[in-house]
């Protein structure tokens, strides 16, 4: 009996303040496990696609698919890090509780960050055509990309600092990964990671509505040829994008709003029950979804997941192929 005691200790040497590894004997949870690890490997694969589409086609080098490439970064790191802690930790997390925490706050924060880039570039395209080439430039967005993921880190640092200093003071066994933030850096989180991107995101999307409304009346009345032969080919891409972008946005905002719900609730393990689980899967599906509207809007993704999948990107002609 001992021995088998020991086989399920995190640290069989601890034997009187080691965690045990879990133990999954319910087909329901067994089920959970694996549904959450199968989304976790899909969202890393399709995201990677997405990198590897955007970074290698020169073609593809437009500021808004740069956006894209960002917010596809974030979601391949985000399952990743799923999958690691659904598969690779049974329980017993050997000093990796911190960092896993850090990342995933850093990543959640930044794939936020790269959808109110991707609005406020919708916004520009959309709303003031005019000013769209020479507001947003491709070093602008770069420089933009990178203080959304600088500005992750700092924030991050920042609303976790009291673990940083004391990690795992709220352990109850060696192996165990239990953290509290306070209540102001809850807070500050929740409004900054949360409430404050959401708000943005919808108040420009309403806004590309009302014009794309405007616009679409105005045609149908005929108001002047030119006018209106001016919009049309200035705008019909730019249209097609914010469709396109405002599907993926309404996604995210459906699938983070139940997550924070239940993280307001104060539950700390979201595996306790199916239903805590499906929010979590809900929550991480959500980056897997954004290449799948991607297959069906963008055609240079098909063709260029075409051309990765059958290897033939590294023929040197498929860069004339991909638009």
């Amino acid at each position: 009996m001992e021995t088998l005691e020991d086989t399920e200790l995190c640290f069989p040497e601890l034997l009187n303040s080691s965690c045990r590894k879990t133990i999954r004997p319910h087909l329901e949870t067994t089920l959970i496990s694996i549904l959450l690890s199968f989304s976790s490997l899909l969202t890393a694969a399709l995201n990677l696609l997405v990198i590897i589409s955007i970074s290698h086609f020169k073609q593809l080098h437009t500021p808004t698919n740069l956006l894209l490439l960002s917010l596809a970064v974030s979601d391949f790191f985000f399952g990743l890090l799923t999958f690691f802690q659904i598969v690779l930790i049974d329980g017993c997390w050997y000093l990796m509780c911190i960092l896993y925490q850090y990342l995933n706050y850093i990543i959640s924060s930044a794939s936020t960050g790269s959808m109110v880039l991707i609005s406020v570039d919708r916004y520009v395209a959309i709303c003031h055509p005019l000013h769209y080439s020479t507001e947003i430039t491709q070093k602008r967005v770069q420089m933009c990309v990178c203080l959304c993921w600088v500005c992750s880190v700092i924030f991050q640092s920042l609303i976790l600092k009291d673990i940083f200093k004391q990690p795992g003071r709220y352990n109850s066994c060696v192996g165990e990964c239990i953290y509290f933030i306070n209540y102001i850096a809850g807070l500050a989180d929740l409004t900054f990671s949360f409430v404050v991107p959401i708000t943005v995101i919808v108040v420009l999307y309403m806004r590309i509505f009302v014009v794309a409304v405007s616009q679409a009346r105005a045609m149908r009345s005929h108001i002047t040829a030119v006018t209106q032969l001016g919009k049309v080919t200035a705008k019909k891409s730019e249209m097609k994008a914010a469709r396109t972008l405002g599907v993926v946005v309404v996604l995210f905002i459906i699938c983070l709003c139940p997550y924070y719900c239940v993280a307001l609730t104060g539950q700390d393990n979201l595996l306790n029950d199916s239903s805590s689980a499906f929010v979590l899967w809900l929550y991480s599906f959500n980056s897997c979804l954004n290449p799948v509207v991607y297959s069906f809007f963008y055609p240079w993704f098909r063709k260029s997941v075409k051309l990765i999948v059958t290897f033939k990107i590294l023929q040197p002609d498929t860069e004339a192929n991909i638009l």
